[in-house]
C-alpha cells in the first residue's frame, strides 16, 4: 500500500514546495484535518476525507469528499483524528504536512502524534518547507546527505542508546542520549549518506535547511 498524507491546520508560508505529481503518485489516500483543506485546495487537491469539528475551516467544501464531523469538546485533535483514521485504513506511512507553525502547543501535539503512529507500527513523517521530521526506533536507518541542510538527534520518550552515528561531521559511538541534554543538534551529514544504528528508545531526526 503507497503512502497516506495528511495536511493539518498550522502554518504553511508556500504550499507550491509540495510536489503536487510527486505526492498524488506516491500517496493513495488524502486526509484533511480541518483547516488543512486550505493547503489542498491551494494545490488543486481535492481530498479523500475531511475530518475535524470545523472550527478553523468553515467554507464549502467540493462535493464527493467524505466527511466525518467532530465535537469541538473532544480529546483527540483534529490532526491525531486524521492519523487515526489513517492507520485504521492500513497505512503504515504517513507525511504530515501543515504541522508546525505559530502554535507551539500544536507544534508538540503533532510531534507527540507521531510516538502515537509509531507505538502502533506506522512511520509518521512532518514535512514543512524548512525541516522533515521522523521518529527512529531500535534498529538500523540511512540518511542521504542533502547540501546545506543540517542532521540533529534528539532522545524522545526518555533515553535513547545509539549505537553508533556515522558519515557525519560528529560522530557518535556507545552513546546514551537523554531528553535533558541537546548534544544532538546541527550536526551535519558529511559522507553519501549517514548510518544511525539505535540500540534502545526512540530517536527524533530533524533534518532542517541551513
Amino acid at each position: 500500500m503507497r503512502e497516506c498524507a495528511v495536511f493539518a491546520g498550522g502554518v504553511i508560508e508556500n504550499p507550491g514546495f509540495i510536489d503536487k505529481k510527486e505526492l498524488l503518485e506516491s500517496c493513495s489516500f488524502i486526509i484533511c484535518a480541518d483547516g488543512g483543506y486550505r493547503y489542498a485546495e491551494a494545490l488543486g487537491i481535492i481530498p479523500d476525507l475531511f475530518v475535524g469539528d470545523f472550527d478553523s475551516y468553515s467554507g464549502e467544501l467540493p462535493g464527493g469528499i467524505e466527511v466525518h464531523k467532530s465535537v469541538p469538546e473532544k480529546d483527540d485533535t483534529d490532526t491525531l483524528l486524521a492519523v487515526r483514521e489513517a492507520i485504521e485504513a492500513g497505512y503504515s506511512e504517513i507525511r504530515l504536512y501543515g504541522a508546525l507553525g505559530a502554535r507551539i502547543d500544536h507544534a508538540i501535539a503533532n510531534i507527540q502524534t507521531m510516538i502515537f503512529a509509531h507505538s502502533r507500527g506506522c512511520e509518521l513523517k512532518i514535512i514543512d518547507e524548512a525541516n522533515e521530521m521522523f521518529l527512529q526506533g531500535a534498529g538500523e536507518r540511512s540518511y542521504i546527505r542533502r547540501d546545506g541542510w543540517y542532521f540533529s538527534l534528539f532522545a524522545m520518550g526518555g533515553n535513547a542508546h545509539i549505537s553508533s552515528c556515522r558519515g557525519v561531521k560528529y560522530p557518535i559511538e556507545d552513546y546514551q542520549m537523554t531528553p535533558e541534554f541537546p548534544i544532538g543538534v546541527s550536526n551535519e551529514i558529511t559522507a553519501d549518506k549517514a548510518i544511525l544504528r539505535v540500540d534502545s528508545g526512540l530517536v527524533l531526526v530533524i533534518r532542517s535547511k541551513m
